[in-house]
């Protein structure tokens, strides 16, 4: 029964066929953004080993990044970087060093944000050398204390030759120390080559050399995801053609693999590679899930936007991606199943599904090249399942070509991205169930709700439960980022947070490895009456309305009115009336404000600006320096809850619509690209008529919106059959403040029935991001049919239900396998 009186029942028929659905439906993306790969999962705990940091990385790196010349006791000598006959093309740079006098020269590493090391611990340390010059025929490596005081543990390596070669040594560490570093000091005078400096854990994930944090892999294996994908997301496809990420560069020797700056703004290494991707794949038992580039760069791509790679070169292309399949796949006497052998793994990978772009602009080049590729597919590989891509977002032009063109070439699978508010997920919950049965099914390969909130992650679970009550179409889903470092993080929210030495999963995470660790292949039909409801919000009759900046823009707006929709607009108040939530703002000119402050958004409100729902908001504006542009706020109902117009947002690229609930905002108009030129005044006009919004610059209609809302589900249940133990698993997403106590019936069980229960609690604003989760999911078990389901929960039951079935009774439709 709820707070309000009501009984709250739910009631699974265990005796219905139910609906076959995915088996593989949860899975995880890790993509190399937020320093995911060097200096998180991929162990190596030596910055820019190779030498081949860049002002391609970020424009004050360069080849000697994270590295210092050491001149101990007296002792003499330089650090520079050379290019003459390298270990390996592939990598061109190399270190000098030399020493003229006996002994204390060396180099050091300050790792990323220091070297964490363990007492008791093994580091194999390890890296290509040659003697140009001189009697200094070793290198001794230390770990040491930041200062260099002390001495952690060290090893020799050499005996140095005239030819590069690899010198490799094992280094027992005495002593816990999270901001290390290693020193490789030169005994004796001379002139030695120095390239992929290594210093790697031997205690790593399921102990693979050239592996993975065990503490981060082993978080991520927990979750128990039933596919991985990899390496992006945007990074696949790359900041231009010639970043484009190319798997057969990713494999074989650590030396011959071409490394590159990332997309995110700082280096690959590329330790972590394809066949480590695939290892780990198998390790954790998930299904690898490899996304290429559909022949086309990234359309946000700088000066080229999106490009197609040259006909001349497509063919060699298209024998890239087949290769990878034979490469996965193909027996160890293949040309490229010999190559996956000479690694160490003879046996195949088993490779089912296949990314072919992301987020990709649907235009002619995109299809041209996605074609080609997908005809080579169908014909040499038609056992792999191939996966479009419908755009960056869940509605507009991008996502209704893709949707056309997925049909058009009969694909499989569709990946769709949905970074969404709280309140739009609870609002689509039965947006998958007019889908069409027959397909193009949908992969979504991305989402999440942009907090680690309580709210964020309770309506996660809530759209997760679609997903899963939709599983016969709805075929994976996996949420994005997945990884997240201290101190270098470009995109929030992420799932797991982490620094050198902790590892912090999220309330997120714990709705999402409660989802996947309750998998089911059949949905099951489920009726349920009396549940909670959304409390109705108070709203003010009369809308605030704001004027802002974006980040660090300085702005003048001058001749602000608001009105009626049909009438004459007055003036707005003084200035004395507004109030500044952020921002500098002082008066300018005739009634005017300007925005002085730089370095963030700024925000200027009108409380209560305006009676009823239709009015008119205009302004004149013009920016006079800085990154963005402007932003009109309106339909402020209450705290956290309005409208707003961005002119020039995301560094001046683009112009749209969006609506904000409970402080997290949405898009309701597709991205213009339109950026704000500084000095130039602009006319900018808002028409709110109820739901119907329009906006002017200049006279011209720019956006023409109905916000249209779908009433959310705010207390969301699905039910499951995992065939292989017979139980059924009930989950429940209650996203009210009203806790209830819930009768579960399962029609054809005989007797009450126990059940198995988790549940996470949590209150909807308390939040989860570089630091232990504030609520973590709580174990026990029911004796009868009633479970009391809290406020702001996600509860999952599992039960072995005794079935009374009925002779003659069907099991699930397995017409379609998965």
């Amino acid at each position: 029964m709820s707070e309000s009186g009501l009984e709250t029942v739910v009631e699974v028929d265990t005796r219905a066929p139910g609906t076959a659905i995915s088996t593989d439906l949860f899975g995880a993306f890790f993509e190399d953004l937020n320093y995911a790969a060097d200096g998180g999962l991929y162990a190596e705990l030596v910055q820019n080993r190779s030498f081949e940091y860049g002002p391609a990385d970020r424009p004050e790196w360069h080849s000697l990044t994270a590295w210092e010349l050491v001149e101990r006791d007296g002792a003499a000598g330089s650090l520079t970087v050379s290019t003459d006959d390298p270990p390996h093309p592939a990598n061109p740079h190399y270190a000098v060093l030399t020493s003229t006098t006996a002994a204390g020269v060396g180099l050091r590493n300050e790792g990323f944000d220091g070297i964490p090391v363990r007492a008791g611990e093994t580091y194999a340390v390890s890296v290509f050398a040659r003697l140009a010059g001189g009697p200094a025929d070793r290198l001794v490596a230390r770990i040491e204390s930041r200062d260099g005081e002390r001495v952690h543990g060290q090893a020799e390596l050499g005996p140095l030759g005239g030819a590069w070669r690899r010198h490799a040594a094992v280094i027992a560490c005495e002593v816990t120390d999270p901001d290390a570093r290693l020193t490789l000091t030169a005994t004796r005078p001379g002139t030695i080559h120095l390239d992929l400096v290594s210093l790697f854990p031997q205690a790593t994930f399921k102990g693979r050399p050239n592996g993975l944090r065990a503490d981060l892999a082993q978080t991520i294996a927990d979750l128990k995801p039933k596919f991985l994908r990899f390496p992006g997301g945007c990074l696949a496809h790359g900041q231009g053609l010639a970043n484009m990420y190319r798997w057969s560069e990713t494999i074989g020797p650590l030396h011959e693999r071409r490394q590159q700056f990332n997309i995110w703004h700082y280096h690959q290494s590329m330790g972590l590679g394809y066949y480590e991707y695939f290892q780990f794949c198998e390790d954790i038992g998930a299904k690898p899930l490899p996304v290429v580039a559909a022949g086309v760069c990234c359309q946000n791509s700088d000066v080229t936007g999106q490009a197609g790679i040259p006909d001349e070169d497509m063919d060699a292309y298209i024998a890239e991606v087949l290769a990878l399949v034979e490469w996965a796949n193909g027996p160890a006497d293949s040309p490229w199943g010999s190559v996956r052998a000479a690694a160490g793994h003879p046996e195949p990978f088993g490779l089912e599904y296949l990314g072919v772009g992301n987020e990709d602009a649907v235009t002619d080049t995109f299809r041209d090249c996605f074609s080609r590729i997908h005809d080579a597919l169908r014909e040499h590989h038609p056992e792999i399942t191939v996966i479009g891509t419908l755009g960056p977002s869940t509605f507009g032009e991008d996502w209704e070509k893709g949707w056309a063109f997925a049909r058009e070439r009969n694909l499989p699978v569709v990946d769709e991205h949905s970074y969404k508010s709280p309140r739009w997920f609870l609002e689509n919950t039965r947006r998958f169930d007019t889908m069409d049965r027959e397909g193009p099914h949908l992969y979504i390969g991305e989402y999440g709700s942009w907090r680690n909130n309580g709210r964020s992650a309770i309506a996660e679970a809530a759209y997760m439960i679609a997903m899963e009550r939709n599983g016969d179409v709805v075929r994976l889903a996996s949420y994005a980022p997945l990884l997240a470092k201290r101190d270098h993080t470009q995109w929030l929210p992420d799932l797991i947070y982490f620094d050198n030495t902790n590892v912090w999963p999220t309330l997120n995470y714990h709705v999402q490895r409660m989802h996947s660790v309750n998998s089911g292949d059949t949905a099951l039909p489920v009726t349920v009456t009396g549940a909670p409801q959304e409390p109705s919000a108070p709203r003010n009759p009369r809308h605030t309305v704001h004027i802002g900046t974006g980040a660090g823009t300085r702005a003048e707006f001058t001749d602000v009115s608001v009105g009626p929709l049909s009438g004459e607009s007055e003036p707005a108040p003084d200035l004395g009336d507004w109030q500044a939530e952020s921002g500098v703002w002082e008066p300018y000119g005739e009634g005017g404000v300007r925005q002085t402050a730089t370095g963030t958004d700024a925000r200027l409100l009108l409380p209560d600006a305006v009676d009823g729902l239709s009015y008119v908001l205009s302004v004149r504006a013009r920016k006079t320096d800085g990154a963005e542009g402007f932003v009109l706020g309106f339909a402020g109902t209450s705290p956290g809850n309005w409208c707003h117009w961005t002119l020039g947002g995301w560094e001046n690229r683009s112009t749209w619509l969006q609506r904000v609930d409970d402080g997290v905002p949405d898009e309701l108009s597709e991205r213009r690209a339109e950026p704000v030129e500084s000095g130039r005044w602009y006319d900018l006009r808002v028409e709110v008529d109820g739901r119907h919004i329009r906006c002017y610059r200049d006279g011209e209609l720019v956006h023409d919106v109905e916000d249209v809302r779908p009433e959310p589900e705010v207390f969301a249940v699905s039910a499951v059959r995992d065939s292989a133990t017979g139980e059924v698993i009930v989950k429940i997403a209650n996203t009210t403040p009203e806790a209830a106590t819930v009768r579960v019936r399962l029609s054809g069980s005989e007797g009450d029935t126990g059940y198995a229960r988790t549940t996470l609690t949590v209150s909807p604003d308390a939040d989860s991001r570089f630091g232990p989760a504030p609520a973590a999911p709580a174990h026990d078990r029911l004796t009868g049919p009633d479970c009391a389901v809290p406020a702001y929960s996600f509860t999952v039951l599992r039960t072995n239900p005794r079935l009374s079935m009925p002779v003659g009774s069907q099991t699930a439709d397995r017409g379609r396998t998965w």
